[in-house]
């Protein structure tokens, strides 16, 4: 979907105008990559902030924009692992009370479920069904082939399924 504006509106109002329309789903999906709203956030301003200079009116796609949190997210997850890896295991670490109260245990455990997931299959899969892309639209920001789009989404729900089916 491109952003259509006056001709007389300049590229930053453009820009601007992308932003406020596609904010929130960007940081829903990115929370849905990285696991949390605070580095969502960050992931989807850096996002902007890069594309700021590159902003080509009528040109710079949704599809563009989505590859672009796709990766960053995906470099967030690459620095966290680096860092787990050097850092001491810490014990006794829980959800706040405030996170436990907002969110239900069911939607815990498919989130828990979903982060266990393959990196490429959680990502086909939060595009899919929270984002609500088509095949082609998956396969557009991930770079594949609708075919694999479609095999990645249907071993992710088959490995999902087992998961929760073996905790209920």
């Amino acid at each position: 979907m491109r952003v259509s504006a006056s001709p007389a509106a300049s590229p930053d109002a453009e820009l601007v105008a992308f932003y406020r329309e596609h904010r929130l789903s960007l940081v829903r999906f990115a929370v849905l990559l990285v696991g949390d709203q605070e580095t969502a956030e960050d992931v989807v301003q850096d996002v902007f902030a890069r594309l700021h200079d590159r902003w080509r009116p009528g040109v710079t796609t949704i599809a563009y924009v989505r590859t672009c949190v796709l990766n960053a997210s995906r470099s967030v997850l690459r620095r966290r692992a680096v860092a787990l890896r050097r850092a001491e295991p810490v014990a006794g670490l829980a959800d706040s009370a405030e996170t436990a109260a907002l969110i239900g245990e069911s939607r815990r455990e498919v989130l828990r479920a979903l982060a266990r997931l393959p990196r490429r299959q959680r990502e086909a899969l939060v595009m899919r069904f929270y984002l609500d892309l088509s095949d082609a639209e998956i396969a557009e920001v991930m770079r594949v082939r609708q075919s694999t789009v479609r095999s990645m989404t249907a071993r992710a729900l088959a490995k999902l399924l087992r998961e929760l089916g073996d905790n209920a």
